[in-house]
């Protein structure tokens, strides 16, 4: 596929999935999460051709003027959407398969200091939600939602929804239609509760080593 079809579809991916978004010329000029993937795909051009010092100077003003920090190594699949896009991360060895939209304040990063592959791998149709974190060598299946501020530390099986942190499953079945910012309005009521009771035992525990301790 040629470059400029790639970017025609990324425009598209925009005016499908943000209601705000009036034409592709309106996300050509105002949306910084479309300038960052534009001068993504280029810098990566560069990067595969082993030309990294001309990719890393591509991406260095497209990181101050946008705000949004994608490594010119990364993989990145088709009609890829970065909504907002304010404070996004996106590591070296990180792989990004097709349709998948992530919100502002998303990390997908690193958790070792060895060379080789050490970010996450995200499937096709992925929503990850603002402010969620993706950390280390993890895959995260096709279809799968990662609620706004989770920290997602394990593989996710795909077409489920996590929450919470560290990142629990909350519902196993496909959802057909676009959720934004990964949250789906029929997770199971007693698996929030028990999250949040998970939350109140490990703080109540905390208390009682401290109390131990004194």
């Amino acid at each position: 596929m040629s470059f400029f079809k790639i970017i025609a579809e990324d425009l598209s991916a925009a005016l499908d999935r943000d209601p705000a978004a009036r034409s592709k010329l309106d996300v050509a000029l105002f949306y910084s999460g479309f300038h960052a993937i534009f001068f993504f795909r280029i810098a990566n051009i560069f990067w595969n051709m082993k030309l990294r010092f001309i990719a890393k100077f591509l991406s260095f003003p497209s990181k101050i003027l946008t705000a949004i920090e994608i490594h010119p190594g990364a993989n990145i699949g088709k009609r890829f959407f970065i909504d907002h896009g304010l404070g996004v991360v996106i590591g070296e060895t990180a792989e990004i398969g097709d349709d998948v939209t992530i919100y502002q304040g998303v990390t997908l990063g690193g958790t070792s200091l060895e060379k080789g592959k050490r970010h996450p791998t995200i499937g096709d149709n992925v929503i990850i939600g603002a402010g969620a974190k993706v950390l280390g060598a993890i895959t995260l299946g096709d279809g799968v939602r990662v609620g706004s501020n989770a920290v997602v530390i394990n593989d996710v099986m795909p077409n489920t929804t996590v929450v919470g942190i560290p990142a629990k499953p909350t519902f196993d079945k496909k959802s057909s239609n676009f959720t934004p910012y990964g949250t789906l309005e029929d997770v199971d009521p007693n698996l929030s509760r028990i999250l949040e009771l998970e939350k109140k035992i490990e703080v109540l525990s905390s208390q009682i080593d401290k109390i131990k301790l004194n």
